[in-house]
């Protein structure tokens, strides 16, 4: 099959526009990839081009070349283009996207389809895939990694205590559905160089117990299973950072919120375990308030 006419192309190019409908990906910001199947690989290899030149991989600052995935070794990932607007994904994917193949030591890349007038993938390719690597040895079902640039989320990093306690605790009182999606809560990222190894090394570090990091000033790195289930999480986490922004615009004092005792009650119907160190008491609605150490 010819991955322009494929479901994984529609999917893939279906979240992306969704991404740059909800102001996500102003100019060629963000970033998207998604790591093949086995059954992908089978339906689509007869478009691809494996003749190639195996690339290094380049950091954004520095360009090591001695990055190493050894644990992607082999595999095949669908990646947005360096330097592409998401806009245009849909449109024309076989310009702004591309599939790469890792070589067998997972030190190297080939293109095998895409980026038809040429380019490279996003340059936070690295970044992607160190955790990618991560998430594969969390949960082999985790195939996607996603940033993207979501005003209010960015808009919180400014104003609140950059402490995922106290940034997890704000936005889960904004929405139910928040610590059912991400119970293990928002990792926070310090503001780093974008595509170099440092803010790499440390989302992928995060990344082995989260299923979302906010870049300080930024953006935000998600993954997930599936293109809805990814989608679903940072525009669970967003719509809940757009509640508060507008609570934060009448007061900085909540009358009244939802308690750590009825957020546990979410647990056992639901599933899921919300990570304790959420639900701490508070003295009084003041937001960003921290935990009593």
């Amino acid at each position: 099959m010819k991955v322009i006419d494929s479901e994984l192309m529609k999917a893939y190019a279906r979240m992306a526009m969704d991404g740059f409908n909800q102001g996500w990906h102003e100019r060629n910001g963000g970033n998207l990839t998604y790591r093949l199947k086995d059954s992908d690989v089978e339906e689509l290899k007869d478009d691809f081009k494996e003749d190639g030149i195996w690339e290094d991989f380049g950091w954004q600052a520095g360009h090591e070349s001695d990055s190493s995935f050894s644990g992607l070794a082999g595999e095949y990932f669908m990646v947005s283009g360096s330097g592409k607007y998401f806009r245009n994904i849909q449109p024309d994917p076989e310009d702004n996207v591309a599939i790469i193949k890792l070589n067998d030591t997972g030190t190297k890349f080939m293109k095998v389809w895409g980026l038809k007038k040429g380019g490279r993938p996003t340059s936070e390719l690295p970044t992607h895939l160190a955790n990618l690597d991560v998430l594969k040895k969390r949960d082999e079902d985790i195939r996607i990694v996603y940033h993207c640039h979501p005003t209010n989320l960015i808009a919180l990093t400014y104003v609140l205590p950059l402490d995922e306690r106290v940034f997890t605790r704000e936005i889960y009182e904004m929405a139910t559905e928040c610590p059912i999606v991400f119970p293990e809560g928002i990792g926070i990222v310090p503001w780093m160089l974008c595509g170099g190894k440092e803010i790499g090394d440390y989302t992928s570090e995060l990344m082995k117990t989260h299923d979302i990091c906010v870049w300080a000033h930024h953006g935000t790195f998600v993954c997930g299973r599936d293109f809805d289930e990814t989608f679903g999480l940072i525009h669970t986490a967003e719509k809940a950072a757009e509640v508060l922004v507008k609570v934060m615009s009448i007061t900085n004092v909540k009358r009244q919120t939802i308690t750590p005792d009825q957020f546990r009650e979410l647990n056992k119907p639901f599933g899921v375990h919300i990570n304790e160190k959420f639900l701490y008491e508070k003295k009084d609605g003041t937001i960003g308030q921290m935990p009593e150490e």
